[in-house]
């Protein structure tokens, strides 16, 4: 189990906080120096936004993010996120119009000429056959409040509640959700043949309703990935009011769920979000899957250099409430201080961590059937009470360190691979550092070079306890049956 001497494998630029960054790429962040720059004070995933860009552009940011990755020594995780359907109003003739309170304005799906201050045409062409008389809809996340008077045709007649200035392609809501757009559009089944040619390692679909949409995602990613080997995570974004009831169903077709919490505020109404959030976040972690908790964390510094006291608490509230990783949108894509919003992030998710409570017992009491499944759950409960300096895992798939990681341990978990990756998806595991190693076939060997590892990093020293998972016979996914207390020489 040789491990390569590889940039990549530098102790120092490891994530001494167990919740993960997500930050999306943009203007702000495109270059070589600032996107290495942010890796190294602890990205651990690149968002790839697909409702900008072209083909070619998601292409060569994922090359820039692979190859600052690997000056940054980091390996970090790529996710393309879809765009999903355009429920959006069409263009105006001077770019946008002021609607004032009482105000009569039509939403018109055959209308092909610019908008004006009465009308406008629609990019989502079944908005008429979706709502009805009484409802409200949405605009501009919830800026603009129109009430449906009637709908006539291809033409919804509203009255004008919450006004204000309506620009370009605004997106629109219908409250309390039901619009039947689909999740999958055919520029989103474009886009995935994209991400597989770079092979990004997790895919985020947009506006899914239920398990079907996660399951055609899916099979979209395999299939488009099948001549490079490779199959990405599905993350399901949470952003539709039909979502919240389907959540079970829809973490079963998934690897993971993000919190949206723009267009489901939208949605629901902005008073219902906190609670739902708690609700995914523990539901993810109970069904062994991973949740980014996204949408407007530290809005300010989009344009300010430091975050409003609000902000720092909501993300340590996602911290504390387990999140496995929080996102950064505008702010590192078009902000003016990308890489000082990725410093506060990480400064905040370390002093929220410091304040948690492991209370590791009470996660035991549930029934473990899986043989490698209950060493996990053995390795972090066994390693809590010694008071281990870590937890190595040597594993091929990865799900022994993800299940480790749906536990508030305060014991870094290392997790040894031989897949590039398994190395990559395990980036957004909480409390997960994944490392590239040499594959081994001779446990004993495998174990000693384990240490050495671990060792050469300053990760123990002798005498410092330490346990480790591993399968025999060694290689196969799946097979971790062995947990070994150490001490080291």
């Amino acid at each position: 189990m040789r491990l390569p001497e590889t940039p990549r494998m530098n102790p120092d630029r490891l994530p001494r906080h167990a919740t993960k960054i997500v930050a999306t790429l943009g203007p702000a962040s495109s270059t070589p120096q600032m996107l290495e720059a942010m890796i190294t004070h602890k990205v651990s995933v690149v968002r790839l936004n697909f409702s900008h860009g072209t083909a070619q552009d998601h292409i060569a940011r994922a090359a820039m993010v692979r190859e600052a990755a690997r000056i940054a020594g980091r390996e970090v995780a790529i996710m393309a996120d879809l765009q999903g359907p355009k429920i959006r109003v069409g263009k105006f003739a001077e770019g946008k119009v002021w609607l004032e309170p009482g105000a009569k304005f039509t939403l018109d799906a055959a209308r092909t000429e610019p908008g004006d201050i009465d009308a406008v045409g629609l990019d989502y062409k079944d908005l008429p056959r979706d709502v009805k008389p009484g409802d409200r809809l949405l605009l501009n996340d919830g800026l603009i409040v129109l009430a449906v008077d009637a709908v006539r045709g291809e033409q919804v007649h509203t009255t004008v509640r919450l006004g204000g200035e309506l620009s370009n392609n605004k997106g629109i809501n219908r409250q309390g959700g039901g619009l039947t757009a689909p999740a999958l559009t055919a520029k989103d089944m474009e886009d995935i043949k994209t991400a597989m040619s770079f092979q990004a390692d997790y895919v985020a679909v947009s506006f899914p309703k239920n398990a079907t949409d996660m399951e055609m995602a899916r099979q979209l990613c395999n299939v488009a990935g099948a001549e490079f080997g490779h199959k990405p995570g599905m993350i399901a974004k949470i952003e539709r009011a039909e979502a919240i009831p389907k959540l079970e169903e829809i973490l079963r077709a998934s690897d993971g769920i993000m919190v949206a919490r723009g267009d489901l505020a939208v949605e629901v109404g902005n008073a219902a979000v906190p609670a739902l959030q708690k609700k995914m976040i523990r539901l993810a972690r109970e069904m062994d899957k991973v949740v980014i908790t996204a949408t407007q964390m530290m809005e300010s510094m989009i344009t300010n250099p430091v975050p409003t006291r609000a902000e720092v608490s909501d993300v340590a509230n996602a911290v504390l409430d387990g999140t496995d990783a929080v996102m950064l949108s505008a702010e590192t894509a078009s902000g003016r201080y990308p890489l000082e919003t990725v410093q506060e992030m990480s400064r905040i998710c370390e002093a929220a961590e410091q304040a948690e409570d492991p209370s590791l017992d009470l996660d035991f009491r549930g029934h473990y059937s899986r043989i490698d499944q209950s060493i996990a759950m053995g390795a972090l409960f066994t390693a809590h009470h010694l008071g281990a300096k870590a937890i190595v895992a040597l594993t091929e798939s990865g799900s022994t360190p993800l299940w480790m990681s749906r536990h508030a341990a305060h014991i870094p978990v290392y997790a040894l691979t031989s897949r590039l990756a398994t190395q990559r998806k395990m980036a957004l595991y909480r409390n997960v550092r994944p490392l590239l190693m040499d594959s081994e076939t001779d446990r004993d060997t495998a174990l000693e070079r384990a240490e050495a590892h671990l060792k050469k990093r300053g990760i123990v020293q002798s005498g410092d306890v330490y346990a480790i998972t591993c399968g025999e016979p060694m290689g196969a996914p799946g097979g971790t049956n062995m947990l070994k207390i150490c001490r080291a020489s």
